[in-house]
């Protein structure tokens, strides 16, 4: 009997220096876990720059229409750019008016405050806890975890503006970048055309995912707004637009939204009235955030709902917090550049792509974009 070491499983030999496949794979996948391992431990860098080129290209049509209309490349990236800074303050503005006027509103209910705690008591009272016991409960508080949990918030709001410095930072170079970037696509698509594609299709796509969250954002605060309009919920409007900007963290976002308009709930109308906000909130936010949003989304950018479930629980894991948000921009740039972006790689849209049939169609087609840009003097 005799053994073929050149030879694969089909009993074909394998090219001279080839490696087996199995091999190949492993490779890979060793690689691939040392580069996320490195992604991970560089998450507080590597997020914010992604956030931010996530912006840029978002803007970057502002940008090209103002150069058609004649303006020169500096002042539509200036301008493309400030459209961002605008929307981030916005963002942030959104969340602080809404943290304000729950502060301004609550001492009018120091009464209610007062009815609650007297409330509380009495059904505590019914399982044999009284008043004494839960003055000694609380004078059982470790005094150096309270310093610890404020430490730790205190962390949590100092790394958020960190990352937003760094994000604003960002912004200006890649502004300053995009200016020549047509051009530098360009020749870069003479030499690596399958690239530039990859590249213009990730653009399309994250403009795609940015779009239907935003539409979704609008639709969960309407129908919140809605809700607590009917009720009578005090601050109904600042609720409906506390909806809408925490729509953009996937998941858990609806929570920091519910939070105040329960509260509120609670203390002008009562406990059932809280009860139904609570439930409300649940049913629509699940139905269209967990429901239909990750269906559409995944649709939007080329990929299955599933690997978009995936995609969330991955990239925050490999990049932290930030990568809930930027879960599948993350995934549809590793798609655009190691699938669409090679010819031999397209066969795993048959698995990952929301439609196999014209996913390679779109890949192609995706660059007509580009290349008008190109052709355009006024962006050469």
């Amino acid at each position: 009997m005799t053994t073929d070491t050149g030879t694969g499983t089909s009993g074909r030999r394998l090219p001279s220096g080839a490696l087996p496949r199995m091999i190949l794979l492993l490779a890979g996948l060793a690689f691939g876990w040392i580069a996320v391992s490195g992604m991970k431990e560089l998450s507080s860098i590597i997020g914010p720059i992604f956030l931010a080129l996530n912006l840029i290209v978002v803007a970057y049509p502002i940008k090209t229409a103002l150069v058609r209309r004649g303006m020169p490349q500096w002042v539509g990236a200036l301008l493309a750019t400030l459209a961002v800074l605008v929307a981030l303050i916005l963002f942030f503005w959104s969340i602080v008016w809404a943290v304000t006027s729950l502060v301004n509103e609550l001492p009018h209910y120091g009464s209610k405050f007062d009815q609650l705690q007297r409330d509380g008591l009495k059904y505590l009272e019914r399982f044999g806890v009284d008043q004494s016991t839960i003055d000694e409960q609380l004078r059982s508080i470790d005094s150096g975890k309270i310093m610890g949990w404020v430490t730790q918030a205190a962390s949590v709001l100092s790394g958020v503006f960190s990352l937003l410095a760094v994000v604003v930072t960002m912004l200006f170079f890649l502004a300053m970048d995009s200016m020549g970037f047509s051009r530098r696509m360009e020749i870069a698509g003479k030499h690596h055309s399958g690239l530039v594609r990859a590249f213009n299709a990730f653009s399309h796509g994250v403009r795609k995912y940015w779009i239907v969250s935003t539409v979704f954002g609008l639709i969960v605060a309407v129908l919140d707004y809605g809700v607590l309009l009917a009720l009578g919920v005090p601050l109904a409007l600042v609720w409906g637009v506390l909806a809408f900007v925490t729509n953009y963290i996937p998941n858990i976002g609806f929570v920091f939204g519910l939070i105040p308009p329960a509260l509120m709930a609670l203390l002008d109308k009562g406990v059932a009235q809280a009860l139904i906000v609570v439930v409300a909130y649940c049913v629509l936010n699940f139905v269209v955030q967990s429901i239909i949003q990750p269906k559409v989304a995944g649709d939007a950018v080329g990929v299955t709902a599933s690997l978009s479930f995936f995609s969330l629980l991955f990239w925050s894991w490999a990049l932290g917090p930030l990568g809930s948000i930027l879960a599948l921009p993350a995934t549809l740039l590793v798609k655009s550049l190691l699938v669409d972006g090679d010819p031999e790689s397209r066969w795993a849209n048959a698995f990952i792509a929301a439609d196999p049939t014209t996913a390679e169609t779109e890949t192609v087609e995706s660059c007509a974009g580009l290349e008008d840009e190109a052709d355009d003097p006024a962006t050469a």
